[in-house]
């Protein structure tokens, strides 16, 4: 991160991280927690 009033340093995380809450998190697809881990993994890696 860089300085103070700097709108644009966690644009990206913040995008990507918000996809995957909406794609995997926020639907009650997963049963169990080492689903909704494996659907993480495999997303990020197939990013």
């Amino acid at each position: 991160m860089s300085g103070k009033g700097n709108c644009y340093d966690n644009s990206a995380v913040e995008t990507f991280f918000k996809t995957i809450k909406a794609e995997l998190i926020w639907r009650p697809s997963s049963q169990t927690r080492r689903e909704s881990e494996l659907a993480i993994f495999q997303y990020i890696n197939g990013f």
